[in-house]
């Protein structure tokens, strides 16, 4: 039959009609509660809640069948264990206890023991090796895995000890890398692949709305099935796949659930603030029966836990630990009615046990009548939190209940297991002897003051001072000069603990400035060239131990034709310095550096104050790195001083910083290297009132193709 064309007047009646009847079909399809990003807000009051959960449970089976959901990966035993993961910890490999850069070894079992100590240890660790150095040179994310010292051997090994340990170890998918080096293959195969290599348990999708089913397929067909955890917010769908998620929440008075454990009792939600306070993320990881991730040193910035936080998270996941089969309740019942204001709980029904987790909200104890529960003849309760046998007020009513009281400090917690007489798990009594121990102590009796972490500058031994000139050196008279100089870090604000500590400062900062008095020294007029390092190694035999990457374009021991004159790079801080003292010279200071270049009149560009592209070498934004120019080449670029190729070629080391957790050295100058993209790629830093901040971890890593360096002397 011919189709038959609908009249104009058809399709106003069709739209009339679907327009009039609409409201009346959202309700099957939405909710009255509808979730906000990765959290479904709970009732609005305690009298809504039966109207809430029904809500609830009504939306939920309808998104099952609208997803068609396969609960399959769930059931996996070399997945399950993302459903025991309480406490994931990401470290930056640049973490001084993962890795001793004096004796060149992993030292996966100090980093592991100093969590324990602290809030108990870990269940997964996402070893975090790209951001925020990744784009410094053409290397990408999957090259920084390949270039961790000892490549993937080591790697492996490490991981291994991970799981020595009982520790699940997680790398990070960055799929935004994509204007360096290209791998040639896709993403979901480059990552498969490695992580089979090392043996890694999960990769977690940095910035991604929910890791694509590629990457799971993909490590099927590699032979060793990754489990998948985005950052962002992966469509419902995603969750037959994404068996964990990464959750930044608000945290208001009244608890929300997680969305995602709410459609999935098994998924995983890990909570972090990505901030330095951390109680409410912990209240709410334990409400919702979920995870928290800790973030103790994120991108150099330290957002350690306080001492009241450590215990909180220690007593928190001792339970969630013991419990875990519970928490995965297909029965969980968020916002279970409590008899006290600011008091919530959530409950998981088992079989034979039943366990509520509760939180305090309000900024006072509570010590009343808790909870009401159904009361069956040869029940036992327990106050886990504080590791004893309830004794239960039992109503006359019919149905009878209990009413269960124990007190709650201010911000506080409580948990009760409920179980029958015959049931009672054996490792109860081990773990209430425990609890006990630890309550002893309420959890404000606690330091939560929350500092920055401190830095001290690595000291740079001055040089004898020569008879005259030295070739190639100009010298820099001494003066007082107002030192203004920002980080470029693209994270942290302007955050106490952000970017370096000077001597003369009370704590890290993003902004600097200071009048200095500069005693009078020496610069190189150019960075240290190729065949003065040549002449270095010449020498004195000089060749590391780490050797990864060492002189990485230089072939046979010689840089290529053409080259002599050319800054050289893949060159570490150790490298450097070795140059240096074989030379009777040292690493310039930044202030020193900066002096040097703006010439005492702080200009923002070695040659004024206003941006002159031909000064310095054209960007190269393509995705396979190109050699730096000579230092000659752009004379027009140099200071008022006659100090050249200062900006834009290569970056220059200068001062390295430490803390208990990191190390880092200032770049300055900026480079040529631009890879396209993303914001997230190692900032460049040309004008004169700015630097950037290079972790270090071990010179494999650290050497860059656009990192050189240029010497000094004492004058005096």
């Amino acid at each position: 039959m011919p189709c038959l064309k609908p009249s104009l007047r058809t399709w106003r009646s069709y739209l009339f009609f679907v327009l009039m009847f609409l409201p009346f079909y959202l309700p099957a399809q939405d909710t009255s509660y509808p979730p906000v990003d990765a959290q479904i807000p709970g009732p609005p009051t305690p009298a809504d809640f039966p109207a809430w959960l029904s809500d609830l449970r009504h939306w939920r089976s309808e998104r099952l069948v609208r997803m068609g959901y396969d609960v399959g990966n769930y059931l996996r035993p070399e997945l399950q264990w993302t459903q025991r993961n309480f406490v994931c910890a990401q470290m930056m490999v640049e973490e001084r206890d993962f890795y001793d850069r004096e004796r060149a070894t992993y030292t996966v079992d100090r980093y592991l023991d100093r969590l324990k100590e602290a809030f108990g240890g870990i269940d997964s660790v996402l070893v975090w090796d790209t951001y925020p150095n990744l784009g410094v040179d053409d290397r990408n994310q999957f090259d920084r895995l390949r270039d961790m010292p000892g490549g993937i051997p080591a790697v492996k090994r490490m991981v291994a000890d991970f799981h020595r340990r009982g520790v699940r170890v997680l790398f990070p998918e960055t799929p935004w890398d994509m204007g360096t080096r290209d791998e040639g293959t896709p993403d979901w195969t480059a990552q498969a692949n490695l992580m089979a290599e090392v043996g890694a348990d999960g990769v977690l999708g940095d910035t991604m709305d929910g890791v694509p089913h590629a990457f799971l397929k993909a490590s099927e067909e590699a032979g060793h099935a990754l489990a998948l955890q985005p950052e962002g917010l992966p469509a419902e769908e995603a969750l037959a796949w994404n068996e964990m998620t990464w959750g930044y929440w608000s945290y208001p008075f009244v608890p929300m659930i997680s969305r995602y454990k709410w459609l999935e009792p098994r998924n995983m939600p890990v909570l972090t603030s990505g901030g330095r306070h951390h109680l409410d993320g912990i209240q709410a990881a334990f409400f919702n029966g979920g995870g928290y991730a800790e973030q103790e040193d994120v991108i150099g910035i330290h957002n350690g836990f306080t001492e009241r936080e450590d215990a909180a998270l220690r007593r928190v996941m001792q339970i969630e630990r013991a419990f875990a089969e519970l928490l995965v309740s297909p029965d969980w019942e968020p916002h279970t009615p409590t008899l006290q204001f600011g008091v919530f709980a959530s409950k998981f029904p088992g079989k034979e046990q039943t366990l509520w987790t509760l939180i305090n909200r309000n900024q006072y104890g509570v010590d009343e009548g808790q909870i009401r529960v159904s009361y069956i003849v040869g029940s036992r309760y327990f106050d886990l939190w504080r590791g004893a046998e309830l004794k239960p007020e039992i109503s006359t009513t019919e149905p009878p209940a209990a009413v269960l009281s124990f007190p709650i400090e201010a911000e506080g917690f409580g948990a009760v297991l409920s179980v029958t007489s015959q049931n009672t798990p054996k490792s109860l009594p081990s773990l209430l002897t425990e609890m006990r121990r630890q309550s002893s102590k309420d959890l404000a009796a606690y330091d939560d003051q929350w500092s920055p972490m401190p830095q001290h500058i690595v000291e740079i031994p001055a040089t004898k001072a020569p008879d005259g000139p030295p070739d190639g050196m100009i010298l820099i008279p001494g003066g007082e000069f107002e030192f203004k100089v920002n980080g470029l870090e693209v994270a942290g604000k302007n955050d106490p603990g952000v970017d370096v500590q000077y001597p003369w400062e009370d704590l890290p900062r993003r902004y600097h400035d200071h009048v200095l008095t500069i005693k009078s020294f020496y610069i190189d007029r150019v960075p240290v060239t190729n065949s003065q390092f040549k002449s270095f190694i010449i020498a004195t035999g000089y060749h590391p131990t780490d050797d990864h990457n060492f002189l990485r374009d230089w072939r046979d021991s010689d840089f290529p034709a053409g080259w002599a004159d050319k800054p050289v790079t893949w060159v570490s801080l150790e490298d450097a310095r070795a140059f240096a003292r074989w030379a009777g010279k040292r690493l310039p200071h930044e202030w020193e550096w900066q002096y040097a270049a703006q010439g005492g009149d702080g200009r923002l560009y070695p040659w004024g104050n206003e941006w002159d592209a031909s000064a310095v070498p054209a960007a190269d934004k393509g995705r396979k790195l190109a050699a730096p120019q000579n230092s000659s080449a752009h004379p027009h670029g140099a200071s008022r001083l006659g100090v050249m190729d200062l900006v834009g070629n290569v970056w220059q080391w200068t001062d390295e910083f430490e803390d208990a957790h990191t190390r880092s050295a200032v770049l300055r100058g900026g480079s040529y290297y631009q890879p396209q993209g993303s914001m997230w790629y190692f900032p460049q830093a040309y004008r004169l009132d700015s630097h950037g901040k290079y972790l270090l971890m071990a010179p494999s890593l650290d050497r860059s193709g656009t990192i050189g360096f240029r010497c000094a002397m004492d004058a005096q």
